[in-house]
């Protein structure tokens, strides 16, 4: 991926499943107080759900309170931005001290991971008033609460969504995939570990982690950076669960910590990428003989030391029967070959994904590769809709790096993302097996006098670690946006001019994605986030 990617920095299976929800309300005030329970995913052994608290009286609440029972053979194993405790199977939820009161209208939304399959809560109240809705007597005993899975006879129509499936015109909101790339080398010089996955609230939103990246050569699949990968020794005060390292362990590194994460949130599902922009050179040898290549990879991700920690392999091949660091000739079919023989050896039980060019040129990188003829044996594909333009261009003209869809004056028909799943959408791959690329970083220039996007420049502005890249939790400090153009954001401040997503314009996008009918969103790279994971959040509520 074209990001900052090179070596040089290092010293420095969810199924879809359509949203049930089960309104649960109680009269507060002059109007309701409501309490919403959403399925967002169920795996079986596990699920997800998404609890929104909605004040719809006229006046502020100050605190909430929820206390529910869960049916028998299901439990919470962990929860996030609601304080939960439990005696048998009543469950009580407190809103936490840092939200503040909740204005008329305002909502607030809450989760847990539970154990078992997804099963409504039972006898829920808020705030000591049955779960009734409308204008039901707060001074009803909670035991007369009418069933979770109906509205009361008394609520009108419209307070109370069925819980059957929504038409099938309109894409689920449940079921979306959620998926970010941790970079090995982050435990350098950016000092981000497996730990702040979990500290920033990311973990909890994710379904899909991509371990970037392990190496191409040779024809064959090896590890990118040992140390990182397996060796590092990591304390308590580092490590994910608060244990540290010893010496005589047989696994250490961010492998570990990728286990210990997995077991703290259950739902969540690790992938292996291999190749990325400096290491992509290595697919074309091993195009040259794909089941050699998958036997190596298969031997290498299923090494009995972390074969627990993946659930599958990704292919970052930067491009396919074109250019990106290396040029590659291995014909329109390499790629296609190479995805069957990794889906033959790995089986189908496990993830087989690819992240892929996102040209939508007429002629372009797309075009250069049977993609659509790989698509059954993958699960997904993700074209990076990012890093269109850049001060890899030093002069200039500015643009963002990753539009939503093109605006008068881009530099060049095609680079959009719209146009990129369009074209994807048009060779017959199908919209749920695609996910839209946000990058959490910016790209910019510098010796700009422009404002507005198409302005000439020096060069590319100065960066933490690579010039004319910065983190989005830095410039959204340094440099806030400003305006808006093809879906995307940017600011000029001083001389430099940069372009990057924020909350907002992330907000559009996963709106784009829903209506396109897309399987979900993925991004590059988690330390580009906040402390809080502002942007993954917005990730997150967009897709519902």
């Amino acid at each position: 991926m074209k990001r900052s990617l090179r070596r040089v920095l290092w010293a420095g299976a969810v199924v879809a499943v359509t949203v049930a929800v089960v309104p649960v309300t109680s009269a507060f005030g002059a109007g309701s107080v409501t309490a919403t329970f959403a399925k967002a995913q169920d795996w079986g052994t596990g699920h997800e759900t998404r609890v929104t608290v909605t004040n719809g009286s006229a006046a502020s609440v100050s605190t909430w309170r929820i206390e529910f029972d869960l049916p028998a053979g299901t439990t919470i194993s962990s929860a996030w931005d609601a304080d939960v405790t439990s005696s048998g199977n009543h469950w009580v939820a407190v809103k936490k001290s840092w939200a503040g009161p909740l204005a008329p209208g305002a909502t607030f939304s809450w989760g847990y991971n539970g154990t078992g399959a997804y099963q409504a809560p039972l006898n829920c109240t808020i705030n000591g008033a049955p779960c009734g809705g409308g204008t039901t007597p707060t001074t009803a005993p909670p035991t007369t609460a009418p069933p979770t899975t109906a509205p009361p006879t008394t609520a009108p129509p419209t307070t109370a969504p069925p819980t059957t499936p929504p038409p099938t015109t309109t894409p689920p909101t449940g079921g979306k995939k959620v998926v970010g790339y941790f970079a090995e080398w982050g435990v350098y010089g950016r000092n981000y570990h497996v730990k702040n996955i979990h500290t920033s609230g990311s973990a909890a939103k994710l379904t899909h982690i991509l371990y970037a990246f392990g190496n191409t050569t040779g024809g064959r699949c090896a590890i990118g950076d040992s140390y990182a990968d397996y060796e590092k020794a990591y304390t308590a005060a580092d490590s994910v669960d608060g244990v540290a390292d010893t010496w005589d362990q047989p696994l250490r590194g961010s492998f570990n910590q990728l286990r210990k994460l997995k077991k703290m949130y259950p739902h969540l599902k690790v992938i292996w990428s291999f190749g990325g922009w400096t290491w992509s050179g290595g697919f074309t040898q091993a195009a040259q003989n794909p089941a050699a290549f998958a036997e190596s990879c298969y031997n290498l991700v299923e090494d009995p030391r972390w074969a627990d920690v993946f659930d599958g392999i990704d292919v970052d091949w930067e491009y396919p029967n074109a250019c990106g660091l290396t040029c590659d000739t291995s014909g329109p079919n390499a790629f296609k070959n190479v995805i069957s023989a990794l889906r033959s050896k790995f089986g189908s039980s496990a993830l087989v994904t690819a992240a892929i060019t996102a040209d939508g040129s007429n002629g372009g990188k797309i075009d250069a590769t049977d993609y659509a003829g790989a698509i059954g044996n993958l699960n997904w594909l993700m074209p990076m809709t990012y890093d269109y333009f850049g001060a890899f261009n030093a002069q200039g003209p500015t643009a963002p790096h990753s539009p939503l869809y093109s605006y008068t004056g881009i530099p060049q028909a095609g680079f959009n993302s719209d146009a990129a799943i369009q074209k994807l959408k048009g060779k017959g791959i199908p919209a749920d097996k695609l996910l839209l690329g946000i990058g959490f970083y910016g790209r910019g220039w510098t010796g700009v006098t422009q404002s507005a996007p198409g302005g000439s420049a020096t060069g590319a502005a100065p960066g933490t670690y690579e010039a004319g890249i910065e983190d989005y939790k830095v410039l959204k400090n340094t440099c806030p946006a400003t305006g808006t153009v093809g879906g995307t954001a940017y600011a000029k401040c001083g001389s430099n001019w940069w372009s990057y997503d924020t909350p907002s314009t992330i907000g559009g996008k996963m709106t784009y994605a829903k209506n396109q009918g897309l399987g979900g969103a993925f991004f590059w790279e988690l330390s580009g986030d906040t402390t809080n994971g502002e942007l993954i959040g917005a990730i997150r509520g967009g897709l519902g």
